[in-house]
């Protein structure tokens, strides 16, 4: 389970980095900030299986049929289906019962093995095949070549029990933490799953408020262009003001159909994580400025170190390996079985007699040719590896919640920046509106304005879908990403 995770998140990063310099990139802005899930960059060509197996959180079991309308979904109800359907979230569930499975078979080792035999015998044994003969002896017949035909009926109740053995104790000690290994790792899909739809959906969230402010930059545009018209048809405007005006608006209307076309995309994103039809119609609810409070850097670690899921797998995965270490030791030490058995046998119903057998068996290995000494190195080097990798974790988790505060808190800065410039952008853009109107200035003030209003809304944008992201990547890095959310985006 790690080793996906892992996959998920090297692909998670590099989809990102690809994302964010194709989308994300006006001038003057440099705000740290966490990189969105693009399951875009894993294309199905030439093999959706390749894909699949390589980052199975990218995809999902679809959930049923499309509807015809359109439907508002809240983060929450996201992140509920992407619990549900996701794919990552089921392989974990499914390795998760495998080993649960081997958990159990090894519990069953523990336990008496009962068995009920029936046999109802017909045989013929050869005497020449054990070797049984008789002296020579004039006058009388040696032994027959066989017994001759007989039978006879047996019934028998066994039962094997293993009294004790270390290394069978100690491989059923450490399935068990294996298991609560695995356990937690599919708590820990739950949280990868939870960053991953959060990613998506505020993606969809910043691709629908791209689009809102491109219809209302075309349709000033489209003002635009009809006061600068009829300026020059009134010979109050040279034409070049005209030809400005209607690039300026031709323009609007491709960053119209780009806005529309990086929506559709970003809701085909959430929908493949989801498990929504992909032909599924939906806007999103949940985009707006809510800041963080009563958290603090210090208590957000220690909630990490109390609840992340992959952290507390891998204290499991030690204790696993300590398990190992001590079960191969156990292979030197004698081990105590019994065998008993109960029954009737005769050679027919009417002549049964009661038969039982009772024995007590103790193995004590005397020469393994250096196996068992092969099998503790081999226990030792895994126990080594397992208690680097949860140092190395211990590390990471420390280092995830850190960077994802200090996002938080430059992109929530940056959130209340680009808002004061977004409102003093548009009361610039009024202003030399109303001076080109009243024929003080010329229309490149107006392109001025223009831009730095487009660059001011861009800003808002980017900075806002930092900011809920940031909190989304905090909400992983500590640990209980679907409770944590509810706190993080006011119990939506």
């Amino acid at each position: 389970m790690k080793n996906i995770t892992l996959i998920f998140l090297v692909s998670f990063l590099s989809g990102g980095i690809a994302f964010a310099q194709t989308q994300f990139d006006p001038p003057g802005f440099s705000i740290s900030t966490p990189r969105p899930i693009d399951p875009g960059s894993g294309t199905t060509n030439p093999s959706a299986l390749a894909t699949q197996r390589q980052n199975p959180f990218l995809g999902s079991t679809p959930s049923g049929k499309a509807t015809a309308d359109s439907k508002e979904m809240s983060l929450s109800e996201a992140i509920r289906l992407g619990l549900r359907f996701n794919l990552g979230v089921t392989e974990s569930l499914h390795a998760n019962a495998d080993v649960r499975a081997e958990r159990l078979r090894s519990l069953a080792s523990l336990l008496p093995d009962v068995t009920l035999e029936i046999k109802d015998v017909v045989a013929d044994n050869s005497l020449k095949e054990f070797g049984l003969k008789l002296p020579r002896v004039p006058g009388i017949l040696g032994l027959p070549a066989t017994t001759g035909a007989f039978g006879f009926q047996d019934a028998r109740v066994s039962l094997n029990q293993s009294i004790y053995n270390s290394t069978i104790r100690n491989s059923y000690k450490a399935e068990k933490h294996a298991a609560q290994a695995s356990t937690l790792s599919v708590k820990d899909a739950q949280d990868v799953v939870v960053y991953a739809v959060g990613a998506a959906y505020f993606r969809v969230a910043a691709a629908q408020a791209r689009l809102e402010t491109a219809k209302a930059q075309l349709s000033s545009a489209q003002e635009l262009d009809r006061l600068t018209t009829d300026r020059v048809n009134s010979e109050v405007s040279p034409e070049i003001d005209f030809l400005r005006a209607h690039v300026e608006e031709q323009s609007f209307e491709q960053q119209v159909t780009n806005a529309e076309n990086d929506l559709e995309k970003a809701r085909l994103t959430l929908a493949r994580i989801t498990g929504l039809p992909v032909d599924q119609r939906f806007t999103t609810a949940d985009d707006g400025y809510r800041r963080v409070t009563d958290l603090t850097l210090e208590s957000a670690i220690a909630h990490a170190r109390e609840f992340r899921a992959d952290l507390l797998s891998a204290a499991a995965s030690v204790r696993e390996a300590e398990s190992r270490v001590r079960a191969a030791k156990g292979e030197r030490i004698p081990a105590l079985s019994l065998h008993a058995d109960y029954g009737t046998s005769g050679v027919n119903i009417g002549a049964l007699n009661q038969v039982y057998t009772v024995a007590a068996g103790v193995s004590v290995p005397l020469y393994t040719g250096g196996r068992i000494s092969a099998d503790i190195d081999q226990a030792q080097a895994n126990l080594a590896r397992r208690q680097a990798e949860y140092d190395d974790l211990e590390g990471r988790v420390h280092y995830d919640v850190r960077v994802a505060w200090l996002d938080m808190q430059a992109s929530d800065s940056s959130v209340r920046v680009a808002e004061s410039n977004r409102a003093l952008a548009d009361r610039a853009l009024l202003q030399s509106q109303d001076r080109y109107q009243n024929g003080v200035t010329n229309y490149l003030e107006v392109l001025r304005a223009q831009e730095t209003v487009t660059n001011a809304n861009e800003n808002y944008i980017r900075s806002l879908y930092s900011f809920n992201l940031a909190k989304v990547a905090l909400a992983r890095a500590m640990g209980g990403a679907e409770r944590q959310i509810p706190e993080f985006f006011g119990g939506k």
